[in-house]
């Protein structure tokens, strides 16, 4: 059933967000933060760096782990790949898991799975078993994310959580910055690549024992039988193998597939019927719904969850081919190396060059994202810089999409600022109207739809980015240029390293060529920045909630020490 919204008005900031809130929902004073509180906080931010700092770091020694693992297939694309598709695929189960057992335990078990994913990626022998380390990895580093999410709505009430949401993102881009030069240079010698993996394990034991000690929240009570009768067994399942299925078809169309092949085709195809089924099933079947009918049955967190997908889309795009300022939201060596593609290919960039060409985005991005989550603390409204943040993101892509192999470094490095500025911001801004409707209890299963909806929207941004790149470039370049590429080669990144070696005119015509085919990608992200600010129109101002759920706040031994 849809939840009522709350008309918006200059209610008492510290009265119930809703009329009705269940026993397990009381006031938390404005007192200041206990020890337990803080110790418990950066348990949580721990465990974020950990998982951070992993993504960005392998992302730069993948060839070096390529090379030394002997892979003649190009099976590298998955080392990351495989990370992306088991942390997207579970983040509804963890969600699930988190209601019923309780968030410390399932935080627990997530960086366990983490720590068992480094220890056997670090031991891999061949491609294959890194692969399937990787996936261990995967599921434990889509769970660390999508709790930390939910720990912080269990510790700090709505209202309050923007500097809190901050800090996190703080912690985030500090692994993100850090990660590369780890990476780098533990991947210049042959064998100590290994380390890399290895390093998670320390990293991973204190993350793991500051969560089991300090991590003081409470936990559902009930039996073990009686709580795994409660996990919606069926419906995870479900969409476990659908989205698995959906995005393995979305990661090979146009690139090793063609869009008509069948390899392409059976795997989306049906990905997408099991998706469906998945939704129908939760909304008339389940009798423990992983996600509650009534996340979606209100007109502000729809919107929120409409203009999160809008999101994934054009942010995934930018990072494409704009090398490091997202690159933890998805297959990292796959952006990394393709965000070159803009400065490579049109200004003739080195490797190192583009990613300090890139630096006015990436020292933009954090700093705004955690501004705008501070105001709507301090507001306590969220519509103003939801929709400032994409009217912003219109125009930066709007003046991006004028930039030509011949344009000044001013207007480039300023249109980098713009698109920052708008795109930025909105990975954490959607978070405060999906939950201001909603009661507290809903929590846990809302921020694992927020997740799972911005990765899985992550994965048809990559797709519609890629295919308008490939079929533009072949419109674009010289026919005879073309024509030495094989008819499924990504030309983007096949023709890159031949370009510094061509004769004028022709080295002229195909950065020319690359420009304008990427202006086109800037236009679409217009489109789709252009539907994300209609779709957050639809949003009302429903005062945020200065309560939390009692069932996993602190406990009240901590508590009684705050006061």
């Amino acid at each position: 059933m849809a939840t009522t919204e709350k008309p918006s008005s200059s209610t008492d900031l510290h009265a119930p967000a809703h009329e009705s809130l269940p026993d397990s929902e009381v006031p938390q004073k404005r007192a200041p933060k206990s020890r337990a509180f803080w110790l418990s906080f950066v348990a949580l931010m721990f465990a974020v760096f950990l998982a951070a700092l992993d993504l960005t770091a392998v992302a730069t020694a993948l060839p070096t782990i390529a090379d030394a693992l002997n892979d003649t297939r190009g099976d590298y694309i998955w080392v990351g790949s495989a990370y992306a598709l088991s942390s997207t695929a579970f983040i509804p189960l963890s969600g699930n898991l988190a209601d019923v057992f309780g968030r410390k335990s399932v935080m627990l078990a997530s960086v366990a799975f983490f720590v068992v994913g480094s220890a056997v990626a670090g031991a891999s022998q061949n491609m294959s078993m890194m692969i399937a380390a990787r996936s261990i990895q995967g599921v434990g580093g889509g769970g660390i994310l999508t709790l930390s999410e939910i720990i912080t709505s269990d510790l700090v009430p709505l209202a309050e959580r923007g500097l809190y949401q901050g800090l996190l993102a703080l912690i985030w881009a500090l692994a993100c910055y850090s990660g590369p030069p780890i990476g780098g240079g533990l991947s210049q010698n042959g064998k100590s690549w290994r380390w890399l993996f290895y390093l998670n394990l320390p990293i991973g034991g204190i993350a793991f024992a500051l969560v089991l000690v300090f991590l003081s929240v409470k936990k559902p009570e009930g039996s073990t039988r009686d709580k795994l009768a409660k996990v919606d067994w069926v419906g995870n399942a479900i969409v476990i193998v659908g989205t698995g299925l959906a995005n393995v078809g979305l990661s090979w169309a146009g690139t090793r597939y063609s869009w008509s092949s069948v390899q392409v085709l059976a795997p989306l195809v049906i990905g997408l019927i099991l998706l469906i089924i998945f939704a129908v099933y939760e909304a008339k079947f389940a009798q423990w719904p992983a996600v509650p009918g009534d996340i979606v049955g209100n007109r502000t967190s729809l919107s929120a969850l409409l203009v999160t997908i809008a999101h994934g889309i054009i942010s995934i795009g930018m990072i494409f081919y704009l090398p490091g300022s997202y690159a933890h939201l998805w297959d990292t060596h796959r952006l990394r190396s393709r965000g070159e593609v803009f400065f490579q290919a049109c200004f003739g960039a080195s490797p190192l060059r583009s990613a300090v060409d890139f630096l006015p985005a990436a020292l933009t991005t954090t700093p705004f994202g955690f501004f705008s989550v501070v105001c709507i603390t301090m507001m306590k409204k969220y519509r103003v810089v939801n929709w400032t943040a994409w009217a912003i993101s219109v125009v930066g892509f709007g003046v991006f999409s004028t930039i030509r192999e011949d344009t000044s470094t001013g207007k480039w490095v300023g249109y980098q600022i713009i698109c920052a500025m708008g795109v930025g911001p909105l990975f954490g801004t959607p978070m405060f109207p999906l939950l201001a409707p909603l009661p507290n209890t809903r929590a846990a299963s809302a921020l694992a739809l927020f997740s799972f909806t911005r990765a899985f929207s992550q994965t048809w941004g990559i797709t519609i980015s890629s295919t308008i790149l490939q079929n533009m470039l072949k419109k674009k370049l010289p026919a005879a240029f073309v024509s030495q590429f094989p008819p499924n080669l990504e030309i983007a990144y096949a023709a890159i390293p031949l370009i510094r070696q061509l004769e004028e005119p022709l080295r002229t015509q195909v950065r020319a060529a690359f420009a304008d085919s990427m202006a086109v990608i800037w236009q679409t992200m217009i489109g789709f920045a252009g539907l994300g600010l209609i779709m957050s129109l639809l949003m009302k101002e429903v005062p945020m909630a200065t309560t939390v759920d009692e069932t996993y706040a602190l406990k009240e031994k901590d508590k009684k020490e705050a006061a």
